[in-house]
């Protein structure tokens, strides 16, 4: 990792956690991504249910512009033996109030409740507070996303709040849970 780099300067491409290993997204990943995003079961959980199919040119668009605008804040998340399982990023990063919105996907099935998501956000909350000075990193998810709020506090997210129906999945209005971990709130539940 790259100690002390502020958060306007290019961060390291690559990662290590105990169970995976993070780099940078490459245009050889994209066919992989959209394979993903067009999983009933793992697009479920995604922002995309009431979008069209995804294809290599709509994700080398969304992911193109993400790594463009914030340099190796979207990372392809690996295990150790180097099988790509998921994504991570830290979005609309805002180097004034120090903050960022956490968003992760494990695409391959058979790798969920297997700890690499775990460990893949407290790899980037580690990269997020101690290399990009951080103070808060936030996300959102659906209010049904039981395996997915466990996770996120186990990785020491609080629950702030519900947003009322925030999405449509389907057609279908549903809630939101924002979540947050503080910088001061991590560096007391990483040294425990």
């Amino acid at each position: 990792m790259v100690r002390g780099a502020s958060m306007g300067a290019r961060q390291a491409s690559n990662l290590e956690g105990a169970a995976v290993r993070l780099r940078a997204v490459e245009e050889s990943d994209l066919p992989l991504l959209v394979r993903w995003i067009n999983d009933p079961d793992v697009r479920h959980w995604l922002h995309h249910s009431d979008r069209p199919d995804a294809t290599v040119e709509s994700v080398r668009g969304r992911f193109g512009l993400t790594v463009e605008r914030f340099p190796n804040l979207v990372w392809m998340i690996e295990t150790i033996e180097e099988r790509p399982v998921g994504h991570v990023g830290l979005l609309q990063v805002d180097p004034h109030h120090k903050r960022a919105e956490l968003a992760i996907s494990i695409g391959e099935k058979e790798c969920w409740s297997r700890g690499y998501g775990t460990d893949a956000i407290r790899t980037v909350l580690r990269h997020g507070f101690e290399d990009l000075g951080l103070r808060r990193v936030d996300l959102h998810t659906d209010a049904d996303n039981a395996r997915g709020i466990r996770c996120y506090e186990k990785c020491g997210f609080v629950r702030e709040g519900v947003m009322r129906k925030r999405r449509l999945r389907y057609g279908k209005p549903l809630d939101m849970v924002l979540m947050a971990v503080l910088r001061d709130e991590w560096q007391v539940d990483s040294e425990q």
